[in-house]
């Protein structure tokens, strides 16, 4: 596979993804952002830890969807991460949800 295929590829992938989050966003209450994924879930819990002096974050989401063109299946009844990393968390209201009229 040439370099010129395997970015086809990927290009691809991200357009179905973008085209699935598209679907899909309307059933979720959140948006969560972590260092290495971003989620779409209907229950998040985030927690501040320390341990040996050092403070992380348990994200908890229930009813998920993970942006990741490379997983399988991008439904999760339960997710947990955990992270050294900033955690972002917004609401969804439907005014986030409609697109930009001209």
């Amino acid at each position: 596979m040439s370099a010129e295929d395997l970015e086809k590829y990927e290009t691809e992938m991200e357009l179905t993804l973008y085209r699935e989050y598209r679907d899909v966003v309307g059933i979720f209450k959140y948006v969560v952002e972590t260092d290495r994924r971003f989620y779409l879930c209907n229950q998040v819990d985030v927690k501040a830890r320390t341990e040996s002096g050092d403070v992380f974050f348990e994200v908890s989401m229930n009813d998920c969807w993970v942006w990741d063109m490379y997983r399988p299946a991008r439904f999760a009844k339960a997710v947990k991460v955990l992270t050294f990393k900033d955690v972002n968390v917004e609401t969804l209201t439907p005014a986030d949800l409609d697109p930009p009229k001209d």
